[in-house]
């Protein structure tokens, strides 16, 4: 069965939540499979291909994806309150400060770590690889990271990663 590449990440990101916290709240089960809904709808080439354009694209990103979840939910009933705490997880406000806004983050970084690293190495060169292994890993928390070690790695990946965290 073929899925669009956008849906099989929030599936990816629903399984790999529940795997990561399985008492996750629905507000938070709800940010973590919409977070890339409709993500087409903005291309990357629409901002200045810089870092500064790939931030503004992030952040607008951000905004439209809690502005179409927002509406879905507000169709089918939910309450305002519910709606706003959806929207700011999408939004990942308070990383490291708000606990599922840190869950978020942490599944983010899990499902790259365990579905798109072993491929994005392979395009890249081991310096850019590490390089973002690090801010990876500042963005997860304790418990994300320690989950993180669990995950199967190639070789390769696995010699990347301990060198990124100096392992």
């Amino acid at each position: 069965m073929d899925f669009s590449k956008e849906l099989l990440y929030s599936m990816r990101m629903s399984q790999k939540l529940l795997q990561f916290c399985p008492t996750a709240s629905e507000t938070l089960q709800i940010a973590c499979r919409a977070q890339h809904i409709c993500r087409w709808k903005i291309a990357r080439e629409e901002f200045p291909m810089d870092r500064v354009g790939y931030l503004k694209w992030r952040e607008t990103l951000k905004k439209m994806h809690a502005e179409i979840t927002a509406e879905i939910l507000k169709d089918v009933g939910y309450d305002a309150q519910f709606i706003e705490r959806v929207s700011f997880l999408i939004h990942k406000k308070m990383i490291k400060k708000d606990e599922e806004s840190q869950t978020i983050e942490d599944v983010i970084c899990l499902v790259f770590l365990d579905y798109y690293f072993e491929e994005f190495n392979k395009k890249h060169d081991d310096e850019k690889i590490i390089s973002i292994l690090q801010k990876t890993w500042v963005k997860m928390s304790k418990e994300g990271q320690e989950f993180a070690l669990q995950l199967s790695f190639s070789t390769k990946g696995l010699s990347l990663i301990k060198q990124a965290l100096n392992l």
